[in-house]
């Protein structure tokens, strides 16, 4: 491998770790926001009287089964968001490793020449 490939594949192992970065942080909120639903799920099935949600910055009044509903659809969305992230997360690990593999091949050949 010349120095210029190696640079190359330098440059896109930087960008991997990055992209990697950001999909922890992704991976980060969606896990908080998850244990936001499920807290506020179990508070709400405790409830009794009159339910308020926030649309749009004004609370309104809505039937305590809406409100369940409109949670359980967002736990749902950010359960699937989550799976996705994982996957993406568990490919770039994958592809990380390969590079940093390459690199230090490359390396350790190039000081051996």
């Amino acid at each position: 491998m010349d120095r210029q490939e190696l640079e190359k594949l330098t440059r896109d192992y930087q960008l991997v770790q990055e992209q990697l970065q950001t999909l922890a942080l992704q991976k980060e909120q969606f896990t908080l926001q998850k244990e936001e639903h499920k807290i506020a799920l179990a508070e709400l099935e405790k409830a009794s009287g009159k339910v308020y949600i926030s649309v749009g910055g004004v609370i309104v009044e809505t039937p305590k089964s809406d409100a369940i509903s409109k949670i359980k659809e967002r736990q749902d969305s950010i359960e699937m968001r989550l799976t996705i992230i994982n996957k993406q997360y568990d490919e770039f690990v994958k592809k990380e490793k390969s590079m940093r593999e390459e690199i230090t091949s490359a390396l350790k050949t190039e000081k051996s020449q």
